[in-house]
Parts: structure tokens; C-alpha cells; sequence
């Protein structure tokens, strides 16, 4: 069974149900045209990381973000 694991930052109040439930619709939908295996087999995760907890170059993008 594959996995396609997204990892993005959770900023602006995170993606909403219905910006989720479309990337795994239409990621879903590349899996089967590239592979030609159905949809039923295909499990998309959705990881949103706090930009605390993800970094750059040694710094963490709550950081970087207030640089910019």
C-alpha cells in the first residue's frame, strides 16, 4: 500500500478540511495515472509542522520569517 506523506508549516491558521481533502484527492489522482493503480490503495498523510519546529540553515522559519 503506498504512502505519499506531505510535510508542510502550519502558518495562517493551517490548511483548512477542504484544502486537505483536495491535495489528497488530487495526489490520490497522480498516484493512479502515473502507477495505474487504484485510488483504494493509496493513503495520503498530512503533516503540519509548527514553524517553530522546522528549520533552515540553523534557524527556524518563525525566525527567518520575521527577517524578511
Amino acid at each position: 500500500m503506498p504512502i505519499i506523506n506531505v510535510k508542510m508549516t502550519h502558518e495562517d491558521g493551517g490548511a483548512t478540511k477542504e484544502q486537505k481533502e483536495q491535495l489528497s484527492q488530487k495526489l490520490t489522482q497522480a498516484f493512479v495515472d502515473v502507477f495505474g493503480r487504484g485510488e483504494k490503495t493509496c493513503v495520503v498523510t498530512i503533516d503540519e509542522v509548527s514553524t517553530d519546529n522546522y528549520a533552515i540553515g540553523g534557524k527556524t522559519i518563525t525566525n527567518i520569517r520575521k527577517e524578511s
